[in-house]
């Protein structure tokens, strides 16, 4: 679709998209679609946000890996809260920069 911009939500368990011809159309198309996803949820008593288990895998080369936990071990701490504490630093550092933005 030529000329169109298009939006999905994300955080969600569900594929939820939406497009608009301008970017009026556009925010106008997102508040929208939110707000009927959120009802159509609240119908089926399904909460909107999707839930996230609190693991994952992460590939990352054999040279990183190796550096990462040489560094935990001289932290006397795991691979694990290295790697926790690397993204909560990051997110926590980027949501503030977003907020200050705002």
């Amino acid at each position: 679709m030529d000329g169109f911009f298009y939006g999905k939500l994300s955080g969600i368990s569900d594929l939820v998209s939406f497009e608009g011809a301008s970017v009026k159309d556009l925010k106008e198309a997102f508040q929208g679609t939110v707000e009927d996803y959120q009802l159509k949820c609240a119908e089926l008593g399904k909460d909107p946000e999707k839930s996230y288990k609190g693991s994952f895998n992460v590939r990352i080369s054999p040279e990183l890996h190796r550096k990462a936990a040489t560094y935990a071990s001289m932290q006397k701490i795991s691979l694990n809260e290295l790697v926790k504490q690397a993204i909560d630093g990051l997110v926590s550092k980027s949501v503030t920069n977003e907020r200050n933005l705002m």
